[in-house]
């Protein structure tokens, strides 16, 4: 059982062992006493479940347990303590006062999350004892005791003003450093991108969107290593405002595209100038970073090639996207003569996972994320997941017969009809993949934790359920600092039940390991990897490109909802 199959099964638990004892107060009240007997009884095996889990979290990690432990554990033990021993002789307080304990933790979970705070648990008490007192009061039992109203009132107190003085330590203010133009050299390529509203086909019918020149997804960028690109990107109409953010493309910091932080957004009817040498080949995307939990998904994006030298054989991109509900690429045929060497570029540009297939040949994964893997080895029948963001290169040599690829089981491209099964292959786990060589480096100067979670955020106008990095959401996340030449070894913990894909503009990782596991393939240099519920990762890089970076989930409404902080040099 997985790590994130714990965490599942530990809010199913606390659910239920929650609804059970509240269900077996309220039958105490007025239904049968066996009924009562019966509901308790699941209710104490839920809770008991509960605990279970909470140790194998534990096991798994602090990150997972530590309000579990520390909040929820002490309440559950309250909870058997009192309104055990009365599962023979059913009594609605005690039963009651169970359910407003797992209650109370469990909200502690799902609401405050990590990392535990003091203020957390004094307002979980103050909640049970004061729920607890009113439910003494409303059934008659007497008069309030005394100690409930004391503990109730001094624990809310002490809650109120430990939450308000506890709070994240705040983040760098995004003051960017405004340069239009870098100086890199006379260009070699010169493109210019608009911005804009338009009607463009999806499938069998047109949807509205936003295009770049028009067109969704925008034109296609090519390079040669060497030649310098200037992209001039114009808005004609997009009120929100755009940036171009070149995903994966290691740029200097000036050029990275993301707004209030290394340049102001483009309004309609202005223009930037973005300039940079294509030192680095391979298959990278540009989108907006403005917004870009709408504009991405609406069709502000496009794909971006380096070749390394003239391309030579059949070269492919396919960028999934999802638009206005209708998957692209439409399919395609492109017919390939047998012992042409093939290239396609897999470009996720969706906020999710996708399951990619290639039928009718063998082939080999040469590149991730725009970088050459070391010794690929022949695959056949066999998937590969790309995460949002992600990009992987294919190769094989084409056969005489067809090939064709799918994703998610709906064919994308082929080279003429195929009839295979892929949805029963084994995917492809990159970190064991390739041929394997030590590291680079023997020690790491800095070490960041990144904890996933959710959370309620009170530090806005509005309270908000936000997606949190320890504990905060933007811009309340602390930044990360590093120096100059650093090695620095991040770790990113996802205790949340969802997959975050992490992203780290302006720097590629290498990847240490997943779950404790090292990584024995070969070296696996990502700038978009998932990282799924319960899963820890460890990855390293050279602090080697100043400035300040965008470091997020690439699941855009994700990062909209808090989960992005910043890596500065200092």
């Amino acid at each position: 059982m997985t790590t994130g199959s714990v965490l599942a099964f530990d809010l199913l638990a606390a659910i239920l062992a929650a609804a059970g004892w509240l269900g077996a107060g309220a039958t105490a009240v007025a239904g049968p006493r066996r009924v009562a007997m019966a509901v308790g009884a699941a209710a104490l095996a839920a809770t008991l479940a509960r605990a279970a889990t909470t140790i194998l979290l534990a096991r798994a990690g602090w990150w997972f347990a530590a309000e579990k432990v520390v909040i929820a554990g002490p309440l559950m033990l309250a909870a058997v303590l009192v309104a055990g021993p009365r599962l023979l002789r059913p009594a609605p307080v005690p039963f009651l006062f169970a359910g407003y304990a797992l209650t109370a933790g469990l909200l502690v979970t799902v609401l405050h999350g990590y990392p535990v705070s003091a203020g957390a648990g004094l307002l979980a008490v103050a909640g049970v004892a004061g729920a607890t007192a009113l439910t003494w009061r409303f059934l008659g039992s007497g008069p309030v005791p005394r100690t409930a109203v004391v503990v109730a009132v001094a624990a809310l107190v002490a809650g109120i003003g430990a939450a308000a003085t506890a709070g994240a330590v705040p983040g760098v203010p995004h003051a960017h450093q405004h340069r239009d133009v870098l100086t890199v050299g006379e260009p070699a390529k010169r493109f210019t991108l608009t911005a804009g509203t338009a009607v463009v086909p999806a499938g069998d019918r047109d949807v509205a969107a936003w295009a770049f020149n028009g067109q969704v997804p925008g034109p296609q960028l090519t390079a040669t290593v060497g030649d310098v690109l200037e992209v001039t990107l114009r808005n004609r109409d997009i009120g929100r405002g755009v940036t171009l953010h070149w995903h994966g493309y290691d740029v200097p910091n000036s050029q990275d595209g993301v707004p209030g932080v290394t340049q102001d957004v483009v309004l309609p009817g202005r223009e930037f100038v973005y300039r940079f040498r294509a030192d680095r080949a391979g298959t990278y995307w540009y989108h907006t970073h403005a917004a870009s939990d709408v504009g991405v998904r609406m069709g502000l994006y496009g794909v971006l090639v380096i070749h390394p030298k003239p391309a030579t054989g059949v070269d492919v991109t396919v960028p999934v996207h999802t638009l206005a509900g209708v998957p692209l690429p439409a399919p395609a045929v492109q017919p390939v003569a047998a012992g042409d060497p093939v290239r396609l570029r897999l470009i996720n540009t969706d906020n999710t996972t996708h399951r990619y297939a290639l039928a009718g040949t063998p082939f080999r994964v040469v590149a991730i994320d725009g970088s050459d893997l070391r010794g690929p080895a022949p695959l056949s029948e066999t998937a590969v997941l790309i995460p949002a963001g992600g990009r992987y290169d294919l190769a094989f040599t084409a056969p005489d017969t067809p090939v064709a690829l799918d994703v998610d089981g709906r064919v994308v491209w082929s080279s003429g009809p195929v009839s295979a099964a892929t949805g029963g292959w084994p995917v492809l786990d990159p970190l064991t993949y390739g041929t394997a060589e030590p590291p680079p480096w023997s020690r790491y100067d800095r070490e960041f934790t990144l904890v996933l979670d959710r959370g309620v955020d009170l530090r806005g106008l509005l309270p908000r359920y936000a997606h949190t990095v320890n504990g905060a959401a933007d811009p309340d996340i602390p930044s990360q600092v590093v120096r100059f030449g650093e090695i620095v070894e991040l770790r990113i913990v996802n205790r949340s039940l969802v997959v975050h894909p992490w992203h780290l503009h302006g720097h590629h990782v290498l990847v240490l390991s997943r779950d404790g596991r090292p990584a024995t393939g070969g070296p696996l240099w990502l700038d978009s990897f998932d990282v799924r519920p319960g899963e820890v990762w460890e990855v390293a890089f050279r602090a080697d490109n100043p400035g300040m970076w965008a470091n997020h989930c690439h699941n855009l409404p994700h990062a909209d909802a808090g989960m992005t902080l910043h890596l500065i040099y200092g």
